[in-house]
């Protein structure tokens, strides 16, 4: 459904309206449904022009403030349809880097917004920037059948999931599941398998999904990133992640593999 093709050429078609996080709804063909697609209407030059959405073209437009009625981008993912993910992390990474890069980060003169391809240009000193992707590895750690979840501050009450972190300079996705998994409860692994990535728009990470065998099975929260961490049957589930999160994919993909022995 989504086209990754940049409809620089285009002078119209479909906006969505974004500030922070928060997108603009709009009716589903005159029903009481809502989309975060906005009408076809001409766009203007402080839109930027994003991808095709089911042949129609869509731009993008950030906006200063929120209207009373926006919807919060997770929120939007939760009741939609899963195809809907690609369209709104494509739209929520770009608008998150158009709204934190208007300055150039070398100079600090205004920077312009490039219309051929994602790119903010300054004009005084040539630099240019694109935007920001964060790389992170996400592991789902087993022992037999058993998980290792746990759960951050943030997280809503009863929420667990699978352990994240951030790639650091020089180090290699493997090396940072090994570091980040004894790092955040104290565990030792082997046996890492990749899955697959997901583009993460909150605000801009690439998450490469792994499952890793544990090798020792005591539990040592860090107790700052990390409130509380368990081993997991598959018969007796915490509440977990959403649908369209890669956690929530690894834990579905063991739990039918557990289902299938």
């Amino acid at each position: 459904m989504l086209r990754r093709e940049i409809p620089h050429h285009e002078q119209a078609g479909r906006v969505i309206r974004l500030s922070r996080s928060l997108l603009a709804p709009a009716p589903l063909n005159g029903s009481e449904e809502l989309t975060p697609l906005q009408p076809y209407q001409p766009w203007t030059e402080q839109m930027q022009p994003l991808c095709y959405w089911d042949d129609e073209p869509v731009a993008l437009l950030v906006e200063s403030q929120a209207g009373n009625d926006w919807i919060d981008g997770r929120q939007w993912m939760s009741e939609l349809s899963t195809a809907w993910f690609s369209l709104l992390s494509t739209a929520l990474q770009v608008g998150a880097w158009l709204e934190n890069h208007r300055f150039c980060g070398r100079c600090g003169a205004p920077a312009t917004k490039l219309t051929a391809e994602f790119a903010m240009h300054c004009h005084a000193c040539g630099h240019r920037n694109y935007p920001r992707i964060s790389p992170c590895i996400i592991t789902l750690v087993t022992s037999g059948e058993a998980m290792l979840l746990a759960r951050s501050p943030r997280f809503p009450p009863g929420r667990y999931s699978t352990l994240a972190g951030f790639i650091e300079p020089g180090e290699s996705a493997e090396e940072a599941v090994h570091r980040e998994v004894f790092e955040e409860v104290g565990v030792h692994i082997d046996q890492l398998r990749y899955h697959q990535s997901q583009a993460w728009p909150f605000p801009h990470s690439l998450m490469f999904g792994y499952f890793a065998e544990a090798t020792t099975r005591r539990i040592r929260i860090d107790g700052v990133e990390i409130s509380d961490a368990a081993w997991f049957s598959p018969r007796q589930l915490p509440s977990l992640p959403p649908p369209y999160s890669i956690s929530r994919e690894l834990i579905e993909t063991h739990l039918a593999r557990w289902r299938e022995e």
